[in-house]
């Protein structure tokens, strides 16, 4: 039986590759890349020459049974994305669980995501955090939105730069303008640079400068009695609570 790796690779600089995860690429009889040209180039870098094949979303539920039998053969198979760690809103589950099912070893080696270094640097909570990833990007984004705003923990999102705006927009409407809130993007690139206030003071910034690169959103929770107040039945009428004299009548009643 063989073993499938699941290889983190560098979110932007180069130099965060660890030194296992070269070894482990340079030893494997497949790796299988989200985009070859894209893993071909940090291959390149670091002088790794193997056999690869695209395994995309695209294509991933073709391509799983065969990556499986080889693995079945004793096949050492390494799984790289585009940047971080797959399977972290990238390709990655499908071929876990099927080598999984099929009783075969699966490591994943510790290594770069995005999304870490985004919420230790925001200043926010980090104790207790929910990861989003991408919101929906039609059908069921306004709900997803709306229960986001309740969502007591730390929430990180990945957004696109043509996105940015119009989602922190409506987390704004939702949650309100002074919630805090923190931009992360081009996390461990040259231009790397977190934004952090609340989402009105963020929104006019990127309003006066238009964002580029990788984005992260670390959204603050929503504070328990704001979530409570939203939370309560608003179907319901209010009802006045009756008073009673200690002659056993209405205080009402009496009048």
């Amino acid at each position: 039986m063989g073993i499938l790796y699941l290889v983190p690779t560098p979110v932007g600089n180069m130099e965060d590759m660890t030194f296992r995860a070269v070894r482990i690429l340079k030893e494997s009889d497949l790796i299988l890349a989200e985009d070859t040209r894209t893993s071909g180039i940090l291959l390149k870098h670091y002088d790794i020459s193997r056999p690869m094949m695209s395994h995309h979303k695209f294509n991933e539920h073709n391509t799983t049974a065969s990556v499986v039998e080889r693995l079945l053969g004793g096949a050492t198979v390494s799984l790289v994305t585009d940047a971080g760690t797959p399977g972290i809103s990238d390709p990655g589950f499908l071929l876990v669980r099927a080598a999984v099912a099929a009783g075969g070893e699966v490591q994943t080696l510790p290594g770069a995501t995005a999304f870490v270094p985004a919420l230790v640097s925001s200043g926010l909570p980090c104790d207790k955090f929910c990861f989003e990833g991408f919101l929906p990007q039609k059908k069921g984004r306004q709900t997803r939105i709306e229960q986001l705003a309740l969502e007591q923990r730390t929430t990180i999102i990945y957004e696109s730069p043509y996105r940015l705006l119009k989602t922190l927009q409506q987390f704004a409407d939702a949650c309100g303008e002074d919630r805090q809130v923190s931009v992360c993007r081009e996390i461990s690139k040259i231009h790397e640079e977190s934004v952090r206030g609340s989402l009105a003071e963020v929104i006019a910034h990127f309003t006066e400068t238009p964002p580029k690169g990788e984005i992260v959103i670390i959204l603050a929770g929503c504070p328990e009695q704001k979530k409570e107040k939203e939370q309560r039945p608003k179907d319901k009428p209010y009802k006045k609570k009756a008073k009673f004299r200690d002659d056993g009548l209405d205080a009402d009643d009496a009048e």
